[in-house]
């Protein structure tokens, strides 16, 4: 899922897990399919949610969505019948092939839309979306295996800043967290390729339970809450639903 990457996902390398430092995996969801997520949210979880100005229209971010495909899947697993509510679903990557990839195979380019971007600089073409759409924020904002690679690419600052910033624009935010051992096996990977460490890695100082550190900043910072835990997928990662708790 990558965020943060100024390489492109068709080089060679990037067929080798190790060496894409910044998610950018060209066969992400070979080894991470859509089902791990889906199989653990409700289908019914847009009707489940409140939103008081639906009549507009129902959006959906999905941040890092890679090639696309869980962004479709996950499309599909809410919006069983896209013409039978106004819903549409903006994902964005950093690597610029993958969004081809997405723009390519998108099998509902009337309800997905996919667009280059790198959240950590600028947020100017989200802000426009929801300008174009009449709303103040995205009603849910899908955040999945993103927040490693921006925190060691950008250290404690960047991770912080990035749930912030996602916290603004969104309504219902679904974090998923990498935990600590996943930073590891990243960095040992990269090592493992003979290439340098991520910058940030040793001074990091949001470690252990990675989950929890973002569940504080954003109940404690950014005016969210916690209100459901749908588990955790079979790579053992928590998935997390937060509401914003004042608008």
């Amino acid at each position: 899922m990558a965020t943060c990457s100024t390489s492109s996902a068709a080089d060679d390398e990037t067929t080798e897990p190790g060496a894409a430092p910044y998610g950018n995996f060209i066969n992400y969801y070979t080894f991470n399919p859509p089902e791990n997520r889906l199989s653990l949210v409700p289908a019914t979880l847009l009707r489940d949610l409140t939103f008081s100005d639906a009549h507009r229209g129902t959006l959906i971010l999905d941040v890092g969505c890679n090639s696309g495909e869980l962004s479709v899947a996950f499309y599909k697993h809410l919006v069983p019948e896209p013409d039978e509510r106004k819903v549409h679903l903006l994902g964005f990557d950093l690597d610029q092939v993958l969004i081809q990839r997405a723009q390519q195979n998108n099998p509902l380019p009337d309800n997905i839309s996919f667009i280059p971007l790198d959240v950590t600089k600028d947020t100017r073409q989200l802000q426009d979306h929801l300008d174009r759409h009449g709303c103040p924020r995205f009603h849910l904002c899908l955040c999945l295996a993103v927040t490693m690679w921006v925190h060691l690419n950008h250290g404690d600052g960047g991770l912080l800043q990035l749930l912030s910033r996602l916290a603004s624009i969104s309504q219902h935010l679904l974090l998923e967290a990498q935990p600590w051992k996943c930073y590891r096996s990243a960095a040992r990977r990269l090592r493992k390729l003979g290439r340098s460490d991520f910058d940030h890695f040793k001074s990091l100082r949001i470690r252990g339970d990675v989950a929890e550190r973002a569940r504080e900043h954003l109940e404690t910072q950014c005016g969210m809450e916690l209100v459901q835990s749908f588990g955790s997928t079979t790579w053992d990662r928590k998935l997390l639903l937060f509401k914003r708790s004042q608008d």
